[in-house]
């Protein structure tokens, strides 16, 4: 899941940059792919197996393995238009599909997961609504990824935290941690998406007519 500017290290016309973009089968695609698979392991060991244990160091994992497939994207060249789509889209998947399963089992406060996917939504709907309308991509911003990288690991300290380990009520303090500052950097996030899909839904309509 991982900070959107990718390429800012490369000159745009780098040789052999189209290549490298329309690339398929690379590595940060293939972790974002695990990354998928692994959500419905999380649900059962969250709701069928009841170890909030083990459902924690798994979405821990999960969240961590964002910044891994970003990291290596950058560092080796890696990056592709699918995992610049891709991205962004496991990242919401991931919180809505461990939100809704962290809602049922009661392990973090509700308002912390409903202002999460109340804001996730807005975001899927604001998307949607500028694709349709012919804006160009919108890459994910700074502030964005540092919020998606600290709800990444509060939740997780929230699932630790209803557990019976000893180490639960650190977790909890953890969780507190993260969770206040990570709501606050999606919110501005999301606040500063409003003049960049205007931009974006400008600057579409111009390379349409030509302008």
């Amino acid at each position: 899941m991982g900070p959107s500017s990718e390429h800012e290290h490369l000159p745009l016309e780098a040789p052999g940059l189209d290549l490298l973009e329309s690339r398929i089968l690379t590595v940060p695609n293939l972790i974002t792919m695990v990354r998928l698979a692994c959500l419905p392991i999380f649900v059962w060991l969250l709701l069928s197996e009841n170890n909030r244990a083990a459902a924690s160091v798994l979405l821990g994992i999960l969240g961590a393995t964002d910044w891994v497939d970003g990291y290596i994207a950058r560092r080796f060249n890696q990056t592709s238009t699918l995992g610049k789509v891709l991205d962004p889209v496991a990242d919401r998947l991931l919180f809505f599909v461990a939100l809704i399963a962290i809602l049922i089992d009661g392990c973090a406060p509700a308002w912390v997961c409903w202002a999460v996917l109340i804001r996730e939504v807005l975001i899927s709907v604001a998307t949607l609504g500028l694709a349709s309308l012919g804006a160009r991509r919108i890459d994910v911003t700074r502030a964005g990824k540092t919020g998606t990288f600290l709800l990444m690991f509060a939740f997780p300290a929230f699932v630790a935290g209803a557990s019976t380990f000893w180490w639960a009520p650190i977790s909890l303090g953890f969780a507190w941690l993260f969770v206040i500052p990570g709501l606050l950097f999606s919110y501005y996030a999301f606040i500063r998406y409003v003049p960049i899909g205007m931009r974006a839904l400008k600057d579409g309509r111009a390379a349409r007519t030509g302008a």
